[in-house]
Formats: structure tokens, C-alpha cells, sequence
């Protein structure tokens, strides 16, 4: 329960309350999931309204916030309407990233105080993570790593990637996760250079790289993760990438602490790699935020040049693709502390040749 957190955010910006109407926003107020709702939140007041089905539910559920049922036929703005005369709200703050143009404008018209951006407020908040924020994010890898452990039991020649990627959303469900991070990644062989391709019914065959990206969701939380496998054997070549992308990953993850650019962080893995003469073989960044959602801030790119704060958590997830040959991607997930990193992931990483 975030609320005094958000509460603070009226004290530093220049509007009366502020209006939270996306399903990850209300979640991170209230704790609480759901697909309909809205959380009103001013200096005197907390309330969350959602409907019918998940009132009882977020009555036992949600503290802080007081829980009201909107009536048939009413809208939000309406009952938001009624908080906003209570309190003589002049100024009040809109989620404008997270609604579209024509949901702000629809929102501002509708409400009884000047409407203004709450921008990325929310956003910074979650960046920092707290002990139960990380505790969730942990039990989720640790899920996500069981299902890789039991899952390399059944990668072999003739078995596809879609067989692979159903069997690890089964694996996670099945010991406990809420539901996937995303889809997972599973591609094998030549599909392996594409750094988000989609499983596909192509059997894997000696010789092929297979790499798995996954993760699944606790509480709200997402874990992220990607190994790369071998099955059968492995050329020279095929080595040497693998461990161009591991050591990449251990001087971004040996460079990460807090106070430092994830720019920086991006430079000290993506320079072993342009080292090791496949610089042009990695495209994308070395990490983002994870939390709530699978992707947030912080960035850990090129582009990245905010500094890290303690108590975020990034991935570290390098990887060198070679079109149409083969790809290798390693990702752990950090936690940024003062001094360094805590590495969240406890999956081994020496390359495993099935």
C-alpha cells in the first residue's frame, strides 16, 4: 500500500488530488487487481471505487484506501465528481501517460477541477523498490527457474519450440505463478538471431543453440529471465560467442551500483563485445527495469543516461546475433544497492550442452 507515498506527490506538485485510473496504477495504491476501477487520492481523502465484482473482494483485501462499490448506471468521473466538491478541489492530476488522448480529454471535460498531467509521478515511485516489492519479484524467478531446471529435461533433437515454450508456461503455472511475464521466448538454430522471435513449430536439431526467454508473475510482480542451451554439440565458434556474451554480462553486472548511468552499465558489457569483433551484433540495450510491469524505468541502454537509484531492479541481458546462423542471450536480474548489485538469479550460467 503505497498511499503516503502518493500523498507526498501533492505536496511537491502544483494540483489539489490526483485520479489513478490505470489497472498497474490502482494496483500499485491498493494492491489490489482489477480490470475496472479508480483510486482518489487528496490530502483528505483515499478512496478506491471499483464495481460489483471485485468490491467484496477488495474490502478484505485493500487497507488505506476505502473501498466504495459504484452504483449501477453511475460513471467514475460522476462519483469522483462528488470527492472533488467534498474536498474543494481546484486542480487535479490525470494519469496522462497511461490514457489515451481521447480518455484525458473525455476525463477533463467530465470533472469539476482543472485536470493537469500527473506525467510519470507514479512511475518514479515504482522504480524504487521496497523489501516486499523484491521478495515478490524473487519468488517469481525462483518459480521461473524451477520450470528452466525441470524444462532442459525435455529439450532434444525433434521436440519444437512450441512444445519447449507450452511446456515451460505450464511448469510456471504449475508451481504457483499467477500468470507469464510476457510469452515466452523459445527459438532454436537460425530462429535463435532473432532476439524477440516467436516459437515456432521448427524441431530443434543437433547443433542448435536454444534460447529461452520467460518469466512469470507473483503477486503482481513480474521475474525476467533468459538462458541460452546446446544440444547435441557445440562448433568453436559457437563457444566462443557464448562466453563473449557471458563475460559481456559480468562487466555490466560488475559495473552496476547505484549512482551510476545505465549508459555506463550498457558501455561496460557492450565493449566486450565490440572487443571480441561482434559489435554490430548487438542491438538492443542491456537491461531495463522490472517490476509491476515487464518493462519500466530504469533503462539500461545506450540511451539510458539517468542514474540508477538504489533499490531498483534491472536485467542484465546481453547477446551477440549472427542473422540467419545462430544467437546467444544471458539475462539475469539486479538489484541495485549502493555499493553494487544483488543478483537475484540464482540459475547457473556455464553453458549447457544437452
Amino acid at each position: 500500500m503505497k498511499r503516503e507515498e502518493l500523498r507526498a506527490l501533492l505536496c511537491e506538485a502544483p494540483y489539489d488530488a490526483m485520479v489513478l485510473t490505470s489497472e498497474i496504477s490502482r494496483r500499485y495504491a491498493t494492491g489490489f487487481h482489477s480490470t475496472a476501477g479508480a483510486v482518489y487520492l487528496s490530502a483528505d481523502q483515499a478512496v478506491f471505487y471499483t464495481d460489483f465484482r471485485y468490491v467484496e473482494a477488495a474490502r478484505a483485501a485493500v487497507s488505506g484506501f476505502e473501498v466504495r462499490e459504484i452504483g449501477s448506471g453511475k460513471s467514475y468521473s460522476a462519483v469522483i465528481n462528488e470527492l472533488i466538491e467534498q474536498d474543494g478541489v481546484k486542480k487535479i492530476a490525470l494519469e496522462d501517460k497511461q490514457m489515451t488522448y481521447a480518455e484525458y480529454m473525455s476525463w477533463s471535460s467530465a470533472l469539476h477541477a482543472a485536470a493537469m498531467r500527473l506525467e510519470d509521478g507514479v512511475e518514479r515511485l515504482r522504480i524504487t523498490k521496497e523489501d516486499d516489492e523484491v521478495n515478490r519479484i524473487v519468488a517469481a524467478q525462483r518459480i521461473a527457474e524451477r520450470a528452466l531446471e525441470e524444462v532442459l529435461n525435455d529439450i532434444r533433437i525433434g521436440v519444437t519450440e512450441k512444445e519447449v515454450a507450452a511446456r515451460l508456461t505450464y511448469l510456471m503455472l504449475h508451481y504457483g505463478a499467477e500468470n507469464m511475464s510476457f510469452d515466452p521466448i523459445v527459438v532454436s538454430g537460425a530462429n535463435s538471431s532473432k532476439p524477440h522471435g516467436v516459437p515456432t513449430d521448427k524441431a530443434i536439431a543437433a547443433g542448435d543453440f536454444v534460447t529461452m526467454d520467460f518469466g512469470c508473475i507473483v503477486d503482481g510482480y513480474c521475474s525476467d529471465m533468459t538462458r541460452t542451451v546446446a544440444v547435441g554439440y557445440v562448433t568453436d565458434e559457437m563457444q566462443t560467442v557464448y562466453d563473449t556474451v557471458l563475460n559481456a554480462q559480468l562487466a555490466g553486472i560488475a559495473c552496476c551500483k547505484a549512482g551510476v548511468t545505465g549508459r555506463a552499465v550498457d558501455a561496460a558489457a557492450r565493449q566486450v563485445i565490440a572487443d571480441a569483433g561482434y559489435g554490430d551484433a548487438f542491438g538492443h540495450g542491456f537491461g531495463h527495469g522490472v517490476g509491476l510491469e515487464i518493462h519500466e524505468a530504469p533503462t539500461a541502454g545506450p540511451r539510458g543516461e539517468a542514474r540508477l537509484p538504489a533499490g531498483a531492479v534491472v536485467t542484465a541481458e546481453p547477446g551477440i546475433y549472427l542473422s540467419g546462423r545462430f544467437g546467444v542471450r544471458i539475462e539475469d536480474m539486479l538489484y541495485v544497492i549502493e555499493d553494487g548489485c544483488i543478483n537475484l538469479t540464482e540459475a547457473p550460467k556455464a553453458l549447457v550442452v544437452l
